[in-house]
């Protein structure tokens, strides 16, 4: 059975221009890292929780940021590696400058017995959508893709 992931793809408006949350992964393997390694907030889950849950959650703890509002469901896709993704979509503009993630451990540096702690996610970023197409991993496009055409049928909410 493959691994499943669940996620949220926040999005508010700038004026007329629709902009996406994205988070860049921690730890050494990625700091070198832009174009495509980029993510949507989301994390692994089992089969005894739900994939709304699992994204508020994970949401949550890549970001410090809870999230209660309505959800909207973006779909599946399978990632490259295999991993089944599901994405749900909601508007916010929250503040991103102090975001707080889990940490992780892991060897560092490699074969040297030593482990050292990182975050999970080292920074988040609002992006317009061809920002976010070029930034994020490509095989979540897809989700770019699919709350573009949400939004275009549905106007920006009144402020």
């Amino acid at each position: 059975m493959p691994k499943r992931s669940a996620g949220i793809l926040l999005y508010k408006y700038d004026g007329e221009a629709l902009r996406v949350l994205l988070v860049h992964p921690g730890g050494p393997f990625w700091s070198n890292r832009d174009a495509g390694a980029w993510s949507i907030p989301k994390g692994e889950y089992d089969s005894d929780e739900q994939p709304e849950a699992a994204a508020r959650r994970e949401f949550l703890e890549e970001t410090g940021i809870a999230m209660s509002g309505a959800l909207e469901l973006l779909g599946e896709l399978r990632q490259k590696g295999g991993k089944l993704v599901t994405a749900f979509a909601s508007e916010s503009d929250v503040d991103i400058t102090d975001i707080r993630s889990n940490m992780f451990e892991m060897e560092w540096p490699p074969h040297s017995g030593q482990t050292q702690a990182f975050p999970e996610v080292d920074r988040a970023g609002w992006f317009s959508l061809p920002e976010a197409r070029e930034k994020i991993n490509a095989s979540q496009r897809p989700f770019l893709d699919r709350l573009e055409a949400l939004r275009s049928e549905a106007p920006p909410s009144p402020e």
